[in-house]
C-alpha cells in the first residue's frame, strides 16, 4: 500500500501538526452553500472531515442528521470530545467501506488527499452513497502541486471524471475562496439523478 493511503500516514501528519489543509474554520464556499439549504433534517456526510469545521457549522445552524468520517485517530477523538453532547455520528473508518444513504455529501480536501488512481472509485462510491437527487458539493483544486499529497488537477479532467456517475450542475472558479487559495479552487455541485 502506498504510504499516504494508510491511516498511519494521516495520523502521523496530525501528530506532527503537518496539517496544511486545516484552515481553522469552515470553508467560505461551503458555508455559502450550506446557507442555501433549507431542509434541516437532510442527511449529510462529510468524508475525510479532519477536525470537523463544516460539521460544527451545520450543527450551529440547526442541521440534525450529520455523519463524519476520518481515517486518523487524532481528529476523530478530538471531534468526539468537541461534539460530546451533540447529535452527530463520528466514525473512524475507510470511506470506501462506508455504507449509508445521504442527501448531501460535502467535499473539502478529501478528494485531493487520495491517490489519483482512486478517483474513479471515489466518484462511483459517492454515487452509491447518494440518495436519488442527492448532491455532492464542495471544492477541488485547479492546480498541480510539487509534492503529493495533495493532488491537484484541472476542470476539464474533473468534468470528465464526475460525469461518469453524476450530473454536474456547477463547476466554476470560486469567487469567495480564502485568500491563500484564491484562484486555485473550483466550487462544484454534482447530482445523482433518479433511475428512469
Amino acid at each position: 500500500m502506498t504510504d499516504f493511503l494508510s491511516a498511519t500516514y494521516w495520523e502521523k501528519r496530525y501528530q506532527e501538526h503537518a496539517t496544511g489543509w486545516d484552515i481553522g474554520s469552515a470553508s467560505t464556499p461551503l458555508v455559502t452553500y450550506i446557507n442555501s439549504i433549507e431542509n434541516k433534517e437532510a442527511a449529510f456526510l462529510i468524508p475525510g472531515c479532519g477536525t470537523g469545521y463544516e460539521a460544527q457549522y451545520l450543527l450551529h445552524n440547526g442541521f440534525t442528521n450529520i455523519t463524519v468520517i476520518d481515517f486518523a485517530t487524532t481528529p476523530v477523538e478530538a471531534m468526539k470530545r468537541k461534539f460530546a453532547s451533540k447529535a452527530i455520528k463520528i466514525l473512524q473508518q475507510d470511506f470506501f467501506k462506508h455504507e449509508g444513504v445521504y442527501h448531501y455529501i460535502l467535499e473539502q480536501t478529501f478528494f485531493c488527499a487520495l491517490d489519483p488512481s482512486l478517483r474513479n472509485a471515489y466518484v462511483e462510491k459517492m454515487s452509491t452513497l447518494l440518495a436519488s437527487n442527492g448532491v455532492l458539493a464542495g471544492l477541488l483544486f485547479q492546480k498541480t502541486f510539487e509534492t503529493n499529497p495533495p493532488f491537484g488537477g484541472s476542470k476539464e479532467e474533473y468534468l470528465l471524471l464526475f460525469s461518469k456517475h453524476l450530473q454536474i450542475q456547477k463547476m466554476e472558479l470560486c469567487y469567495n475562496s480564502i485568500k491563500a487559495r484564491e484562484g486555485t479552487e473550483l466550487f462544484f455541485i454534482a447530482k445523482k439523478l433518479p433511475l428512469t
